[in-house]
């Protein structure tokens, strides 16, 4: 029999695959967890999962643009590619081990351009990502060192089958995804303000900053609605927050004050 990942009877080779397919699962779940958990929070006293410093967190990888397709969260996509490799592992055949081999290379592929845009555009690392990173490129290294020798062209059926599965699965989070917008709309929205209601009242800081955002009156306490901003220039919530607050600017123009206080993370 030719040397291959999971067709000979070396139990390691096909333990090894599995490990580092079931690794993906986890990371991917982990992630798509994170996603719905950081966009469509129920508690404002619920913190950020991995959030360690401005460069080691999950939060900016959550809110970036690509995070999400169509409501249909990245992690989905490695969740796929996960469970494949498990169940190629599982179930061994010549076409499974082809497909998965192929695929492996897209996949090596799109987890090199994914940590570039992280590391060089996002300018943070999530620690969730990196795992789903680490277990790739070892399920890429199993398959490229032991996989069939043969040309690595994927099985039409295999694709087919599951590409069927890939879709009603991203129909359904699309559909999940339009409830949590639908959900934070209402019930959860009225929650988040009856907790913001339920904080106790804080005084003005003893010295704002002159670096206002937003400015309705000459001095601030005489605006309705007042908001001091603790922000760092690196912090990925902090640009999140930033958003939110031009927002309000145009909302409540000429009622509301904003002063920016530099807070630094580190």
């Amino acid at each position: 029999m030719a040397e291959s990942l999971t067709l000979d009877r070396n139990f390691w080779r096909r333990f090894w695959s599995f490990f580092a397919g079931s690794g993906m699962i986890v990371a991917s779940y982990l992630t798509i967890q994170h996603f719905f958990n950081a966009n469509f929070p129920e508690s404002i006293f619920k913190g950020a999962f991995c959030d360690i410093s401005s460069f080691f967190n999950c939060d900016s990888s959550a809110y970036s643009s690509i995070s999400q397709f169509h409501g249909v969260p990245l992690g989905y996509f490695g969740l796929l590619a996960g469970a494949l490799v498990v169940l190629g592992a599982l179930f061994p055949s010549a076409a499974f081990e082809r497909t998965n081999k192929f695929l492996s290379l897209l996949n090596a592929l799109g987890v090199i351009g994914l940590l570039i845009y992280s590391i060089f555009f996002l300018k943070s690392l999530c620690l969730l990502c990196s795992g789903y990173y680490l277990f790739s490129l070892f399920s890429f290294f199993l398959f490229w060192k032991y996989g069939l020798r043969t040309l690595p062209v994927p099985s039409l059926k295999v694709l087919v089958v599951f590409g069927c599965i890939a879709l009603a699965g991203a129909y359904g989070f699309y559909l999940f995804y339009g409830a949590k917008e639908d959900a934070q709309m209402g019930g959860v929205s009225l929650r988040v303000l009856k907790e913001y209601y339920s904080l106790a009242e804080v005084p003005n800081p003893s010295l704002v900053s002159p670096c206002w955002i937003a400015r309705a009156t000459e001095k601030f306490e005489d605006a309705p609605i007042r908001v001091v901003e603790y922000a760092d220039f690196l912090c990925p919530d902090c640009l999140f927050l930033f958003g939110q607050l031009q927002r309000l600017k145009k909302e409540y123009q000429g009622k509301i004050n904003i002063a920016f206080q530099f807070f630094p993370l580190e």
